[in-house]
């Protein structure tokens, strides 16, 4: 059997690839198996070493990279030459900081006992990954995983396979050893099979909800540690005092990075009643202005959607939307081109329950909400069974914080599209998953806090070393 990867601007197929048989996926497990009997006994210094090599590998090769993303799923080349930088970022962060975060915690307890907690690897962890940061969430997964002495097996999204292999050699070639780094082209329906193999000991996914609740169930059988980064509807709320030029400006950009296709996009567009007319006026002006067009094109600012059915699956949302009473003030039609383009689309007066209020729009669709209050913008963000980021506009900082803070968010920020950063732990609550990524939560979660005491005897007149 083979795996095409198709260009989604053109339809063209970009390269085929075999995928995983039964037994060189049993090979690939094996391998990982022992060689993580090695690496978990390798110095963490060593470990941080390879991962500041693995940044200038990234680095080295970041225009290849870039290209091969455009290519499989459409990225815009900035933005793609962009992700390849922030994975070398994260490699480096985590070459920094890895000793720093799984070093002991000596806690203080009985005087005549040395009490601690030990932070150990736990041994082959899946990674099941999506398309549309085909190099980020595979490395923001991986840095933190392999410095802690863990090995990674990585199931990645099939339109992206030359994205998993060439993200494979990178660590080869940074000098990782054979099985701490493996990818698997493997169908969706063998995933069950390998997390319920004995010797993978944790999965972490990065998908939809629907997705993660079948891995959650898998693992949850096979009581093994899991990891959730699911979909978000991130609110995007707008006060009255809200600074508009700058508002408006990251209002866009935060609904059309990447093509519209991020879970921490921002999508419900809630907007106090004083300035809702102008925010839409000048919204909808600037999102009209952007560029659609070829991805490998430096001036284009929205590419195609990754995959035709996906962008069949957009329009019918926005379809339903505008069947049930909602208004199209642009866009809201699949482009007359080929490739899976969408348009830069803004939906108002969008009805309870439609799915541009309820569902997850993944692409540049914007629904906008008019609210009379501040009250009433925090209750209508919340008002979501996801929970991953958010932000809110204003010009009293103070004001600001404190509407942060009564999101219902993983992320909250404050004049500021939400986005991930290596330094602080990334994740949501609510249908937006569980656990965290990325910082030290990141690093912790797939390993052993282990529990140590040593008792000193009672004769022992030995001090004991704090």
């Amino acid at each position: 059997m083979s795996i095409e990867s198709q260009n989604p601007a053109t339809g063209e197929v970009v390269d085929t690839f075999d995928e995983t048989s039964a037994e060189d996926r049993e090979e690939h497990l094996e391998r990982a198996t022992e060689t993580f009997e090695e690496w978990r006994e390798t110095p963490v210094e060593h470990r941080q070493q390879l991962l500041s090599t693995a940044a200038d590998v990234l680095r080295d090769g970041a225009e290849e990279y870039a290209q091969l993303m455009t290519e499989e799923m459409g990225k815009p080349i900035g933005q793609a030459r962009d992700e390849v930088e922030k994975c070398a970022w994260v490699c480096e962060y985590y070459a920094e900081h890895a000793a720093e975060f799984l070093a002991d915690d000596v806690v203080a307890g009985e005087p005549d006992a040395r009490t601690l907690v030990a932070y150990q690897p736990l041994g082959p962890i899946l990674a099941i990954m999506p398309w549309n940061f085909p190099f980020w969430q595979v490395f923001r997964f991986a840095a933190p995983n392999l410095a802690a002495g863990n090995v990674g097996l990585l199931k990645h999204a099939s339109n992206v396979p030359g994205c998993a292999k060439a993200i494979e050699e990178i660590f080869r070639e940074a000098g990782f050893p054979e099985g701490a780094f493996t990818s698997l082209l493997i169908g969706s329906d063998e995933i069950d099979d390998v997390i319920a193999d004995d010797r993978i000991q944790g999965v972490t996914l990065t998908g939809s909800d629907g997705a993660g609740r079948a891995v959650a169930e898998t693992a949850g059988s096979e009581l093994k540690k899991n990891v959730l980064e699911l979909g978000g509807s991130d609110p995007f709320v707008v006060l009255e005092d809200a600074p508009m030029e700058k508002t408006v400006e990251t209002a866009v950009q935060a609904r059309l990075i990447n093509s519209g296709q991020s879970c921490i996009a921002a999508k419900r567009f809630i907007v106090v009643d004083d300035v809702y007319d102008e925010f839409v006026d000048r919204f909808v002006e600037a999102m009209d202005e952007q560029t659609v067009g070829d991805p490998s094109d430096e001036d284009t600012d929205l590419g195609p959607q990754a995959r035709e059915d996906l962008m069949e699956e957009l329009h019918g949302q926005v379809e339903e939307t505008l069947e049930a009473g909602g208004d199209c003030r642009l866009g809201g039609e699949p482009m007359d081109r080929d490739g899976a383009f969408y348009p830069p689309t803004v939906l108002t007066d969008v009805p309870d329950d439609a799915p541009a209020d309820r569902e997850e729009l993944f692409g540049p669709v914007a629904s906008i909400f008019r609210v009379p209050d501040e009250d009433a913008a925090i209750e209508k963000a919340n008002d979501t069974r996801f929970g991953l980021g958010a932000s809110v506009w204003t010009a009293d900082l103070e004001r600001g914080e404190r509407v942060a803070r009564r999101f219902e968010s993983g992320l909250a920020f404050v004049n500021e599209l939400v986005k991930s950063d290596p330094r602080l732990p990334f994740g949501g609550v609510k249908d937006s998953g569980y656990g965290r990524e990325l910082a030290r939560d990141g690093i912790r979660e797939f390993v052993n806090a282990k529990t140590i005491w040593v008792q000193r005897d009672a004769g022992e007149e030995t001090e004991m070393v704090e």
